[in-house]
């Protein structure tokens, strides 16, 4: 378990390093106004008519880099700040979930991979660990041969969340490309704004790039504890 907690330790360490790196990066560019006097909302209003999308509203949410697609009510969800800024940072994030939006209503297969596995991650996501646990304690205890299987049910259910954690990679990565791709394409951006916006995406890209690493980590640490203390 201590090997465990090292492991935990140093994700969680790079975790927060780029969380912090990121909101860095967007208290930055919050301050690189846009020329054109877009707010996010009005960014992510034009993205959707240049795209000839129909039927997709852009609203505001509470809280903080809590902007997110719901493709179940079509609604591009910025938070206050994003929704109501015109800087280079809320021009991107804006810009990027309108490039979920974009995704969804041209049917691209990681986001519809993804969607797909929404609702299993999010039971197994919460149970796997305990699972896992739970079959090596018992396994441990009582020499029940149940416990192993058990414990297999549970990395079966982490291995879904990996799965899930790497699919979201190229469906961020590409929204994001989209969202450049129109700012680059519709002259939205100064060369200054754009690159801002740019940085900002990259950054946090990243973040969901450590939470990839974080889970296979604890996948294959898990899977060895499992596994390599076996006898047959």
């Amino acid at each position: 378990m201590i090997g465990y907690y090292i492991l935990i330790g140093v994700i969680a360490l790079v975790s927060w390093a780029v969380s912090a790196r990121l909101q860095s990066k967007f208290e930055f560019y919050s301050k690189v106004h846009l020329r054109n006097g877009m707010s996010g909302a009005e960014i992510a209003e034009k993205m959707l008519q240049d795209h000839g999308i129909t039927g997709v509203r852009v609203i505001s949410t509470p809280g903080r880099l809590t902007d997110h697609y719901n493709p179940s009510d079509k609604t591009v969800n910025l938070s206050e700040a994003v929704y109501n800024q015109r800087n280079a940072a809320a021009a991107a994030v804006a810009a990027h979930e309108v490039g979920h939006a974009v995704q969804h209503a041209q049917a691209y297969e990681w986001l519809k991979m993804r969607s797909r596995l929404v609702p299993v991650v999010s039971v197994a996501s919460g149970m796997s660990q305990w699972l896992v646990i739970g079959g090596l304690i018992l396994g441990a205890a009582t020499g029940f041969v149940g416990g192993f299987y058990i414990a297999v049910a549970g990395l079966v259910m982490m291995a879904l969340a990996t799965l899930f954690s790497f699919i979201t990679l190229p469906v961020e990565y590409d929204a994001s490309n989209r969202a450049l791709a129109w700012f680059k394409n519709k002259n939205m951006l100064t060369q200054q704004e754009y690159a801002g916006a740019e940085d900002s995406l990259k950054w946090a890209a990243r973040t969901y790039l450590v939470a990839a690493i974080g889970a296979l980590a604890s996948l294959l640490y898990w899977a060895l504890q499992v596994f390599g203390g076996r006898r047959d």
